[in-house]
């Protein structure tokens, strides 16, 4: 005769997965944007310095 064997059943849920993938994908852009801000930031102030929106006729 045969045995059934119980399947053993794993201790994290499906829920816990996402909640577990969600924190590692926001921990992952949290450090991309601390990595980048310092780009970012000299980006923007350069934009400010050619005028922004209102300098599209001087610069085409």
């Amino acid at each position: 005769m045969l045995k059934r064997y119980r399947t053993v059943r794993s201790a994290t849920t499906g829920r816990q997965v996402l909640i577990a993938q969600a924190a590692l994908l926001g921990g992952l852009l949290l450090a991309l944007v601390v990595k980048e801000l310092p780009g970012i930031t000299r980006e923007v102030r350069i934009y400010r310095m050619t005028g922004g929106l209102r300098a599209h006729r001087r610069y085409p």
